[in-house]
């Protein structure tokens, strides 16, 4: 039987596991310790002192044959168990002239219903760490108060994987309405009051909250179209390389590596070729004149998928910025089940 080696993180249990394959944690624990090595054997379900943990590729069940059933979808289509449970994400951002940050959370992705629009997939964030350390400054924990007061967001997926709109925007403002009082009695303070009055604001506008969304890197990469795990030549695809920019039209390849049958590596490499200058990127605004030198950008992602559907158990991401052939930053993303 197939497996691959899943290295242990921390939280992990052999329940959380297997609740993400849709096994039991009884059967994982059978599979791991029929295959691994004598002194790696599983014990017990807190995993503690285990380094890697041996995941069935290949594991049907009577139970699971309605499910199977559904997801065979074409290759191309967004399967029904795409995402499930929770991911650890970490984001460093690099600098050319200030001292480097890194952020760390936890975000849940749960498949809902499919509708005529598409799949309706549940996100929310939490356990948010800067630099390792949860952060205490007053505007920081104000932006993450009004933040949670929104969650959990859905959002609708095109049959192809790419996000089309919310469902049920209304009920994302109404649900910060209903909460605002608790924040306003909490973060008391003119300037505290004006933040939370914007972002009211903010979510109330539908098109505005969900480029909030779609331009970050994190979004960008979990919700890749499935027909680009099927290209054989280059091709054009468009990217966010700051928040709240406008896209940058990228030139991309695509390498495949297969490990074994079911388990493989997805390369994507973009290069921008198209003419802006660093500070129109950062600006969001494309300048009519400018003296400036065009900006080199470079995007790569790095997608782990099992099976025939693509079902995704790694992600990473790295952009680039060059201004003037020196480095001016990289963002670099790991998404982790």
């Amino acid at each position: 039987m197939d497996f691959f080696p899943y290295k242990i993180r921390n939280g992990d249990t052999l329940y959380s596991i297997a609740s993400r394959l849709g096994i039991t944690e009884e059967e994982l624990k059978h599979f791991h310790n029929a295959y691994c090595e004598k002194m790696e054997k599983v014990w017990f379900t807190n995993l503690h002192g285990v380094q890697h943990l041996l995941i069935p590729i290949h594991y049907n069940r009577e139970i699971q044959g309605a499910a199977e059933k559904d997801n065979n979808l074409s290759s191309e289509q967004l399967p029904h168990q795409f995402f499930t449970g929770e991911y650890k994400v970490q984001e460093v951002f690099e600098y050319s002239q200030k001292p480097s940050l890194t952020i760390e959370y936890t975000i849940s992705l749960n498949s809902k219903e499919k509708n005529e629009k598409g799949q309706i997939i549940t996100f929310s964030r939490k356990d948010i760490k800067t630099n390792g350390e949860i952060p205490e400054d007053k505007i920081s924990i104000l932006s993450l108060a009004c933040m949670e007061s929104i969650q959990p967001v859905d959002f609708i997926l095109h049959h192809n994987g790419a996000i089309t709109g919310f469902s049920g925007h209304k009920a994302i403002h109404h649900r910060f309405k209903e909460k605002r009082k608790d924040l306003d009695d909490y973060f008391t303070g003119e300037t505290n009051r004006n933040y939370i009055d914007l972002f009211q604001e903010c979510i109330a506008d539908e098109n505005f909250l969900l480029q909030q969304f779609r331009t970050t890197l994190l979004f960008q990469t979990l919700f890749p179209t499935m027909d680009w795990f099927h290209k054989n030549t280059p091709w054009t695809e468009s990217f966010y390389f700051f928040q709240n920019s406008f896209p940058a039209k990228c030139k991309m390849e695509a390498t495949h590596h297969v490990k074994n049958t079911d388990l493989k590596e997805i390369n994507f490499v973009g290069k921008i070729i198209e003419a802006c200058t660093l500070q129109e990127l950062k600006r969001g605004i494309r300048f009519h004149e400018t003296a400036e030198e065009n900006v080199s950008g470079e995007i790569r992602l790095q997608f782990t998928i099992v099976g025939e559907h693509n079902n995704i158990i790694q992600a990473e991401a790295l952009l680039t910025l060059w201004h003037q052939e020196i480095v001016y930053q990289k963002h670099h993303l790991t998404i982790t089940q």
